[in-house]
């Protein structure tokens, strides 16, 4: 069993890893690189291998940064089967066919400035046919813990990760040797998804670091955090402006905002704008799969009760409506995507309210350098959008409470159930993996670079 590494490596974004077992090539994930705009290279740049050679692709999860360059994939050559758990497949379609629409907005843009000055046409990454065609190739759904032969001698199992709606680490087996991919381990106790499995012991884990050198604010304090940084603009009479990510994060903020609503912590007709046409389509495949959910959701279900709806919630889902937003001077909460503010709606409404002091901006995700998010998460006096200088005066709350991901100690309680004898270290900073490297004892540790590999 061979190993390489081709995304994610000593990085948080681009997720691909290259297994050579059983006379197969397989891929698990294959996913975008995402922050500032220099990475437009790294997505366009080779993948150190030949797309047309992969038998089978594992997808762990639909975050864009694993499965974006699918449809890229197929453009260039791909035709083997993509298997993954029925929610990730229904996420998928709706995360690369938005990747897809953006990909051919930008091109356009780029195309009327390029046209103006002489320069070269821009294509872009893929179009919605690649998507549509990349979501051809998806085959077989696995259920969690069924174990499925891939190929003779190749057999795999996904174990629920706790990240969002379908996501798993996949347990790879062939040639006497195993291996388990994590994925992204979801943070345990949340009300939303079951805490993540350990999967059967393997001879190897390559395992996410993004929060390996850090532990979580606990869960409640964060959503009283919100539920005052809500009270206190709504005081002051601005709006609340939450870059949202689509999955898991938007649907986890509607439950809590109902919550808060339920319980009196909120404005009982508290205006909640989601303004994010993927993460409708989200929440609406999120409300198909109860049974993914831990058992006091699936109650809410069983009962009639709709978690995530509350009496002011409007979704938002055409353009004309998200401008008529901009009206809105105040009592409002808006939630946009993206999550780091790279792109989407959220941008529009940044630039409407960063320079109001009335106004807040939440934000409660991971912020990859580079990007807008953590620009202004760092202190930036000023930022540029829409080719305008903006003053940040707005009031901004950084929550880290509600991160996805596992933090260190859960991290290092999941690796040492399964005590391999290596451990590869993927999906963080490198200074980051530095630190949970050390916390580790009794496997050898592996910090691959993109295009390194490593023979089992």
């Amino acid at each position: 069993m061979k190993l390489s590494f081709h995304g994610a490596d000593r990085d948080v974004t681009g997720s691909c890893h290259l297994v050579e077992v059983a006379g197969k090539r397989l891929l698990v994930d294959c996913g975008m690189y995402q922050g500032g705009h220099e990475l437009d290279e790294e997505n366009t740049g080779d993948f150190g291998f030949d797309a047309a050679s992969i038998d089978l692709l594992l997808l762990t999860h639909a975050h864009l940064d694993h499965c974006g360059r699918i449809p890229l994939l197929f453009k260039r050559g791909f035709r083997g089967e993509i298997v993954s758990t029925t929610a990730t497949r229904e996420l998928a379609r709706v995360v690369m066919l938005d990747a897809a629409r953006l990909q051919e907005e930008e091109a356009r843009h780029h195309e009327r400035h390029n046209v103006r000055r002489g320069r070269a046409v821009a294509e872009p990454l893929y179009e919605t046919l690649d998507a549509l065609s990349a979501m051809g190739q998806f085959g077989r759904s696995v259920r969690y813990g069924e174990r499925i032969e891939l190929a003779p001698g190749l057999a795999a199992s996904f174990h629920d990760a706790g990240h969002i709606l379908g996501s798993a680490s996949i347990r790879l087996e062939g040639d006497g040797r195993s291996v388990i991919f994590s994925g992204d381990l979801g943070n345990s106790g949340r009300p939303l998804l079951r805490d993540p499995q350990v999967p059967p012991q393997a001879d190897a884990v390559v395992m996410e670091t993004t929060y390996g050198d850090r532990l979580h604010r606990a869960f409640a304090p964060s959503v009283q955090e919100l539920y005052d940084a809500i009270r206190d603009t709504l005081a002051r009479g601005g709006n609340v402006i939450i870059p949202t990510f689509a999955l898991e994060r938007a649907q986890e903020l509607l439950y809590y905002l109902r919550e808060g609503v339920e319980k009196g912590v909120l404005p009982p007709h508290l205006p909640v704008f989601l303004d994010s046409p993927m993460a409708i389509s989200a929440t609406e495949i999120f409300r198909r799969h109860p049974d993914c959910f831990d058992a006091e959701t699936r109650a809410l279900f069983s009962s009639g009760h709709d978690p995530f709806k509350l009496p002011g919630l409007r979704f938002v889902r055409e353009t004309a409506e998200s401008m008529a937003l901009n009206q809105v001077s105040g009592g409002a909460v808006i939630m946009a995507g993206s999550g780091m503010a790279t792109g989407g709606r959220v941008r529009h409404h940044l630039r409407h309210h960063l320079w109001r002091e009335d106004s807040s901006v939440v934000f409660v995700g991971y912020a990859a350098p580079g990007t807008l998010a953590r620009r202004l998460i760092d202190g930036a006096p000023i930022v540029r959008l829409f080719g305008d200088e903006i003053p940040v005066r707005a009031r901004l709350y950084t929550i880290n409470g509600f991160s996805a991901h596992a933090d260190r100690d859960e991290l290092l309680a999941w690796q040492r159930q399964l005590a391999p004898r290596h451990t590869i270290l993927v999906h963080g900073e490198e200074k980051v993996m530095d630190a949970f490297a050390a916390q580790l004892s009794g496997t050898t540790v592996h910090r691959p670079q993109r295009g390194d590999s490593l023979e089992l």
